[in-house]
């Protein structure tokens, strides 16, 4: 009989990056770059395309390969808030049931207080924490 699994440790527990463009024109910069963070052993990768107007299908592969790579060592890969065009794209491709595909309500401006509630943090559908994968946040 084997003893019990020890939890993965990870170098990061989270790493969150903002996409602005994600297409074959940058998919070698785009690489190297997740080359990078995939080297800093992260448990999870959270891509916000809150930003991204476009992606192809050179991008959805990129995405399939982190997401591979992170599997591998039990990490996880969370796109969060694609556009309409962005979400429509993804689930043609299928990729909203391979990743977890979050979306969060817009923010509120930082000076607008008629739309701030100061007394309650907003949080995402899925939360991205720090801590132990499998550990109780």
């Amino acid at each position: 009989m084997t003893g019990p699994l020890k939890p993965p440790s990870y170098a990061l527990p989270l790493v969150e990056v903002s996409i602005t463009q994600l297409d074959l024109s940058c998919l070698a910069e785009s690489g190297a770059v997740f080359d990078r963070l995939l080297a800093l052993s992260p448990g999870q990768i959270v891509v916000d395309l809150s930003e991204c107007r476009y992606l192809d299908a050179a991008a959805i592969g990129l995405l399939l390969d982190i997401h591979r790579r992170l599997a591998r060592v039990d990490g996880t890969l969370v796109v969060r808030n694609p556009n309409r065009r962005i979400q429509r794209i993804l689930h043609h491709a299928r990729l909203d049931q391979v990743l977890p595909i979050v979306t969060e309500p817009p923010s509120a401006s930082p000076g607008d207080p008629a739309t701030r509630d100061e007394s309650r943090p907003v949080e995402p559908a899925l939360a991205a924490r720090g801590g132990q994968k499998g550990s109780a946040v």
